[in-house]
């Protein structure tokens, strides 16, 4: 007589080693869903927010802090560059011991770290802070995503939640700028840090009740830590070389040694993954022309947005005067054009799919960073700013989900969480790349102090963005040449949308 199956523990107290490997969610739908969704978007959004929303408290803690001459850009790239590259190690942890369990481990580690960050009183404790944020950032955001997958079954309700999810990420990076600067301005840079600790300790509270553990992968846990480490050193050297060669010069040997270096542990972590018997990242994922054009044209979007969130931040303190807060306040239409962007386009990429969306978006991104090029150091808001970050705004939100869903087209089922970490990673990645490289260009062209030579400097800066989207609007249309079947793919930051496919293509299964 045959043995029967054992069944997989699916309740919410339950620990994640009980489970069995499964490929979506169990029969009949959680009832807790909608619940979980709100502590899961909030973290979320919390996660995303913390990304920007010290940029406008950069001057007072540059002041209170004695940062030196540009070190204090490091508050943000310490969170980017750890987030970004330790995204695919967090991804795996999912895999290993279970979703829920790790989010809810992230979250508590957020939190102190945040706490931590507030409390700061040197500029290396706060650096120091700001890596373990983004370390346990990197650990939240695709756990969450995998909790999200396993509470909805596919279909209508799970298209809806991702649409929930597509909206908070994309008002989460713009919404930064409208809280950041009243924060700042009443409470003090501190509390910029300290706001999280309500949503952490909600998410800690009802999180065990309300979350639905994920399946775990049987066997012994392999998670690639020389993989993790090699491709995070690289990233990290890279954007470090970037933004000291203004200041000690490109061609300088350090400069160039940096670039080298990290080049030589970029080839490493080929050779290593190449190598692993559980690699982080399966190089065979990169033979999709859709997964390396989407993801291409994922960091260059990530590039545009927070390069030219700076420059124009920038641009807006120093040369208009705006105090944080009037900033913080004028960026309210570049947020809400960012958020219809982002839920047009997720509607629509259902119905003509995401390659039309990327190239309209992409034209969208670069004509508004183009127009804002034009800024005059006797100018204002009205003339100078709302135009472009209208049109600026509007790109950012269809981009992203264009090239989110881009990058997961072709992915196997049993591949799509880790491709999904890649599309994430990638995007950190982009954003604090396109900060240094944006803020070095600025530097360069900026020769004194004058409100005439901060505007050349910021209009090469911003022309530089325009450049980066003129090109990711060049990969958008060699997309359009790709021919290649297709299935249902999810992203964070994107939606779930059948693509394109021809009539006897077949969704593959299996390696």
């Amino acid at each position: 007589m045959s043995r029967e199956p054992r069944h997989t523990r699916t309740d919410h107290g339950g620990a994640a080693g009980s489970q069995d490997l499964a490929t979506g969610p169990q029969s009949g739908p959680d009832p807790h869903r909608w619940k979980a969704l709100i502590l899961l978007v909030a973290a979320f959004f919390m996660v995303i927010v913390d990304s920007q929303i010290v940029m406008l408290a950069l001057p007072a803690i540059e002041t209170e802090l004695e940062f030196s001459a540009g070190g204090v850009a490091w508050v943000m790239s310490a969170y980017l560059l750890s987030f970004g590259g330790l995204l695919m190690f967090g991804g795996r942890t999912a895999d290993l011991l279970g979703g829920r369990r790790m989010f809810l481990i992230g979250t508590a580690v957020f939190g102190i770290a945040s706490v931590l960050c507030g409390l700061a009183w040197t500029d290396e404790v706060l650096i120091v802070a700001r890596v373990l944020q983004g370390v346990a950032a990197a650990v939240m955001t695709p756990t969450a995503m995998a909790v999200l997958m396993h509470s909805f079954e596919e279909g209508p309700e799970r298209n809806k939640a991702l649409g929930i999810w597509t909206g908070v990420g994309a008002f989460g990076a713009t919404a930064a700028l409208l809280i950041g600067g009243p924060i700042t301005d009443g409470l003090g840079w501190e509390w910029i840090f300290y706001i999280n600790v309500p949503v952490v300790a909600a998410v800690l509270v009802f999180g065990p009740r309300l979350l639905k553990e994920t399946p775990v992968r049987p066997g012994r846990k392999n998670f690639d830590p020389a993989g993790a480490i090699s491709i995070t050193a690289a990233i990290a050297l890279l954007v470090y070389a970037v933004s000291e060669a203004p200041i000690v010069g490109w061609g300088s040997g350090r400069t160039i040694g940096l670039l080298i270096a990290s080049a030589v542990l970029l080839v490493l972590f080929t050779v290593i993954e190449n190598r692993s018997k559980a690699p982080l990242v399966p190089l065979r994922i990169f033979r999709s022309a859709t997964v390396v054009g989407g993801n291409i044209l994922m960091i260059i979007v990530a590039m545009s947005v927070y390069g030219g969130a700076l420059i124009t931040s920038l641009y807006a303190q120093q040369v208009l005067g705006y105090s944080a807060v009037k900033f913080g306040l004028s960026t309210a239409i570049y947020a809400a054009m960012s958020i219809i962007g982002a839920n047009v386009s997720a509607r629509l990429v259902a119905k003509v799919g995401y390659k039309p969306i990327a190239v309209v978006g992409m034209a969208l991104l670069s004509g508004g960073l183009l127009l804002l090029t034009q800024i005059d150091p006797n100018g204002g808001y009205w003339t100078d700013l709302f135009f472009g970050l209208v049109i600026f705004g509007s790109g950012i939100g269809s981009t992203n989900v264009a090239a989110a869903v881009a990058s997961l087209t072709g992915a196997k089922p049993e591949e799509s969480g880790l491709v999904s970490g890649i599309n994430n990673a990638v995007f950190q990645i982009g954003a604090a790349l396109g900060i240094a490289i944006s803020s070095s260009v600025a530097f360069a062209f900026t020769d004194g102090t004058s409100a005439q030579a901060l505007t050349d400097g910021f209009s090469a800066g911003f022309l530089t963005t325009a450049i980066y989207a003129l090109v990711g609007l060049v990969v958008a249309l060699g997309l359009l040449l790709v021919r290649k079947p297709a299935q249902p793919v999810v992203a964070e930051g994107g939606a779930a949308a059948p693509v394109e496919a021809p009539a006897k293509a077949q969704v593959p299964v299996g390696h």
